[in-house]
């Protein structure tokens, strides 16, 4: 009988080879019962996940990302394509982002999970976010935050007033942000469900009065405070 489910893993981040035939939720009782075997193996590992061999809607992606988290301690950042640069741009991401969630381990707090439509996280840390931030959801913090997933909803970063806090994201598209008392000017029109994340990590951060949103470089995280 073939395997439905097969996994295969790269540095920072699987593959999860699906049977096109069989059963959705079948299929979900499968990933649950190759992720709960595998929970040792994975511990609590940050790593982003594709998905091959069977066409999925959003819906059944983020069913499956549920199910992996709820039968393993696995962290799954974000949903990655399949070519190659894609894969390099989300391990370079996360090593560059390492040394900023260590920092904040102690002084932050986590949120792991994808903030829907409607709801809304706030906090007077810094926060990680371990997952997406979907149109329609804000996540408010009087310090900094980080989403190792996308931000495709709202974000407000520094709200204690003092100087040099700033928002990162793996897919930055945001319906709006704003870093202390200064917002994000976009012309982009956002389209609520284009969500098709392809690794484009960026930061925004306010320089001379403007929030700028650039790409993320090792150089440019090194001059931000901690």
């Amino acid at each position: 009988m073939k395997n439905p489910v097969i996994i295969k893993s790269f540095p920072n981040g699987l593959s999860l080879y699906l049977d096109e035939d069989i059963e959705f939720d079948s299929l979900l009782n499968e990933i649950a019962l190759k992720f709960k075997e595998s929970a040792n193996f994975f511990k609590n590992a940050r790593m982003g996940i594709s998905f091959e061999g069977r066409r999925l809607t959003d819906e059944e992606e983020r069913r499956i990302v549920e199910v992996i988290s709820a039968n393993s301690s696995l962290n799954i950042a974000c949903i990655i394509g399949k070519d190659e640069e894609t894969n390099r741009n989300y391990i370079r991401a996360l090593q560059q982002l390492d040394f900023h969630r260590q920092e904040m381990e102690n002084a932050g707090q986590f949120y792991k999970g994808t903030l829907k439509d409607g709801q809304i996280l706030e906090t007077d840390n810094s926060i990680i976010v371990l997952g997406d931030v979907y149109p329609g959801a804000c996540i408010i913090s009087k310090k900094d935050i980080i989403v190792l997933g996308g931000l495709y909803g709202q974000a407000y970063a520094g709200g204690n007033g003092l100087d040099g806090h700033f928002v990162v994201a793996l897919e930055m598209s945001p319906e709006k942000l704003k870093i202390g008392e200064f917002k994000y000017k976009t012309s982009e029109k956002q389209s609520k469900w284009s969500i098709r994340p392809k690794v484009q990590p960026k930061i925004a951060y306010v320089n001379n009065g403007h929030v700028i949103m650039e790409a993320i470089t090792k150089e440019l995280l090194n001059e931000l405070p901690v």
